[in-house]
């Protein structure tokens, strides 16, 4: 049976640049005809993952990492394990695996790994640190088959089943995907969508100036000019966990899926990304947070803005939003939906209906209700 729980946000930020293109203006898309400011998902999934992880609900254990150091990572862990200078062994290991470290001691691209995966390929390199040490030094000029091929065969047996993700929750809600390593890939339980604006927005320019402290008196004008683009815009944001996936990915694991589950709602609406925070402080909550658990289909609910909200002076843009959001629920719903779906929503505006769903008062209080609906449809 399928099961979705979605996450609909609409969140007012105050002037800003959260998300920057290649030319450093805030990014933007065209939608309903409109130009829309715009957080790309892979910026709020980066944000959402820091925050969960600086929340402590997740164990350590289960966390996750997304970097090139890995071989930075496993040398301070095998000094733990009373080795020092271990740069051929691991070279050598993770070739075995079929990675492979550039002369800077980076891998090729980036890898998104659970602490457990970690701990497993020091322990592996820790068990064979003779085998390792008496193998050919690895040559960067080898491809990764040869480098591999010539890795011990004990060490390669044992490596190619070593990144099957133990129950890092990150890896398992949003997935993984390794070119060289394509057995190893994890499908995610969860969507991110770009959060676009409710309305149409213009870019603005910041133009400033900045004095030297160390000018001398009779020396005029600024030590430096300068702009910087921003806007101030009420976004959609949406998300959707499938909570069997995500339970499939952690080895069955129901408790820890609940774990992840929990610290996902928490982060999602807590995360801010960081992008030109310390020039304009645009810390702002969201305004609405409302959950839904679809038994059919996930519906994103962005067409809701396909025609802009525009200003008005009785009311704020995020009220208008959240009424806009209110009304295509119940039109899409009531085509597409399934008497079992279940609402609740936390709502600073007050204008979302009363009759759609249960209202709470706060974020932990919604949090709880997610996740004991969430038991309840795992358990079942």
């Amino acid at each position: 049976m399928s099961l979705f729980i979605e996450f609909h946000l609409i969140q007012n930020f105050a002037p800003s640049n959260l998300n920057r293109d290649d030319t450093g203006a805030p990014k933007d898309a065209i939608f309903g005809g409109q130009r829309r400011a715009r957080v790309s998902s892979q910026c709020f999934k980066r944000a959402i993952r820091l925050k969960a992880a600086e929340s402590g609900d997740i164990p350590a254990e289960f966390g996750s990492v997304r970097t090139k150091k890995l071989k930075e990572l496993l040398a301070l862990r095998l000094v733990d394990l009373g080795h020092t200078e271990a740069g051929a062994q691991i070279d050598i290991a993770l070739s075995a695996a079929g990675l492979k470290v550039k002369d800077d001691g980076k891998t090729e691209y980036l890898l998104f790994l659970g602490q457990g995966e970690i701990e497993r390929f020091a322990d592996l390199i820790h068990r064979h640190w003779d085998v390792l040490g008496a193998a050919p030094a690895g040559d960067a000029k080898k491809t990764k088959k040869e480098a591999k091929a010539s890795a011990p065969p004990e060490v390669v047996k044992e490596a190619k089943n070593l990144l099957d993700g133990p129950k890092a929750v990150d890896v398992a809600m949003f997935g993984r995907m390794l070119a060289d390593l394509p057995g190893v890939n994890q499908h995610a339980a969860c969507q991110v969508a770009h959060a676009i604006s409710t309305h149409r927005v213009e870019r603005e320019f910041d133009y400033f100036t900045a004095v030297d402290d160390k000018s001398d008196i009779d020396e005029t004008g600024a030590g430096m000019i300068g702009q910087v683009e921003f806007n101030s815009a009420t976004f959609y944001r949406y998300a959707v966990i499938d909570p069997r996936k995500l339970c499939q990915n952690l080895q069955g694991d129901t408790d820890l899926a609940l774990k992840g589950i929990g610290a996902f709602a928490q982060a999602m609406a807590r995360a801010i990304p960081t992008g030109k925070q310390n020039t304009f402080a645009a810390h702002n909550p969201p305004s609405f947070i409302g959950v839904v658990f679809r038994h059919t289909s996930p519906f994103n609910l962005a067409n809701a803005f396909e025609k802009p909200i525009w200003p008005r002076q009785d009311k704020e843009l995020t009220s208008l939003s959240v009424e806009k959001l209110a009304e295509h629920e119940t039109t899409v719903a009531s085509a597409f939906g399934d008497g079992r779906d279940v609402w609740a929503y936390l709502d600073l505006t007050g204008v979302w209906p009363a009759t759609q769903g249960a209202r709470h008062q706060d974020l932990q209080s919604l949090t709880d209700w997610i996740v004991e609906n969430a038991r309840v449809e795992l358990e079942s």
